[in-house]
């Protein structure tokens, strides 16, 4: 077992739920809730209560799957059914799941009369290594992500690779997109080890240097003021392209898929605008062409990925601000990059 600490709160890894048996053991809240959508209830509720010896002192809240859902018309739902179970401000959320429940339970947990404790449990590679450190919490309004959100921190946040076994290679894959933007944005000799690791079987030590990124990133710059924009490389228009394929895709792309894209993108962008050389960025486009499927980034679409960007929650006086590469390993922020080089990063991409 091993720990980390961020802001005040503590990461456990392979801990068997240790810490948080003591915690409940302690008879500290009123009233215990787990939010769970329908997938994890079913599939990663029993692993937990396996970890838990069979702990079973808590009402479920269960809400449907899919980014798609994590809206104010769910979380509205689940603030009544709290209401309904007489939930006061010294109860507990437990958030089960992946990146949405976390996200949304935080927000939930942080709102709800001002404030309850919420416990991050993240079922899922791109929960783990991503929506697990830093605080942020958040909703999407009509496509454009984390549009509403606060920054609150868990009281703890566990970390345990068993329940990477109840998810489908697809969800891999989309969990180690973020894995590899840590190696491309702060240490290349971990993005060169991730190179020659199958993303089915990624090691505990890979995800917790993952998350040790991430957390000396957050750690620096809890509020996302300077050094923290770092974390969105590839995300201004990985994030458009996944609001897109959301509201038009009849199979939309995962998170993980859409940033990939983003990572070529900005990559493509970092030649002129931050110093990436066409080396580093062949290289990237090689790596992410052999792990994720190619997608079509239509040209008719490309207006409506410039809007979405526009709405990007880090763009400053009307311009859209990019995070990108000045070399493999090291990344910049703040970055205006004009409207036409857009365009050609996402041609870049197609003419692949």
């Amino acid at each position: 077992m091993e720990t980390l600490t961020s802001a005040g709160h503590s990461l456990y890894f392979e801990s068997n739920l240790e810490a948080l048996k003591i915690l409940l053991e302690s008879n500290k809240y009123s009233k215990v809730f787990i939010l769970a959508d329908e997938n994890t209830s079913e599939i990663c509720l029993p692993v937990f209560q396996s970890l838990m010896d069979d702990f079973s002192d808590f009402d479920l809240i269960e809400t449907s799957a899919g980014e798609e859902n994590k809206n104010i018309d769910f979380c509205i739902g689940i603030w009544k059914t709290l209401l309904d179970f007489e939930a006061d401000r010294k109860s507990l959320i437990i958030n089960l799941g992946g990146g949405v429940i976390t996200d949304m339970g935080g927000f939930i947990a942080s709102t709800y009369k001002r404030g309850i404790d919420f416990i991050n449990v993240p079922t899922t590679l791109l929960s783990q290594v991503d929506a697990s450190v830093g605080g942020k919490t958040g909703i999407d309004i009509d496509n454009v992500k984390n549009m509403v959100g606060t920054f609150t921190l868990p009281q703890m946040v566990f970390i345990e690779t068993e329940f990477l076994k109840t998810l489908p290679q697809r969800e891999l894959l989309s969990g180690f997109a973020e894995m590899i933007k840590h190696g491309l944005i702060y240490d290349k000799a971990y993005y060169e080890k991730l190179k020659t690791t199958d993303y089915l079987t990624p090691s505990a030590q890979d995800i917790y240097r993952s998350v040790e990124i991430k957390n000396e990133v957050v750690t620096i710059d809890p509020h996302e003021k300077n050094l923290r924009k770092i974390l969105n490389f590839g995300h201004t228009i990985g994030h458009a392209i996944e609001g897109y394929s959301l509201a038009n895709d009849k199979n939309p792309l995962t998170h993980g898929e859409a940033i990939a894209i983003g990572f070529v993108c900005e990559a493509a962008l970092s030649i002129k605008n931050s110093g990436l050389t066409k080396d580093e960025l062949k290289d990237i486009g090689n790596y992410i062409l052999s792990l994720y499927p190619k997608y079509e980034i239509k040209k008719g679409s490309f207006d409506a990925l410039l809007e979405l960007m526009k709405s990007d929650k880090k763009n400053e006086d009307g311009n859209i601000l990019f995070s990108l590469l000045e070399t493999i390993g090291k990344c910049t922020f703040n970055c205006r990059v004009s409207k036409a080089d857009i365009l050609s990063s996402l041609d870049y991409y197609n003419n692949l």
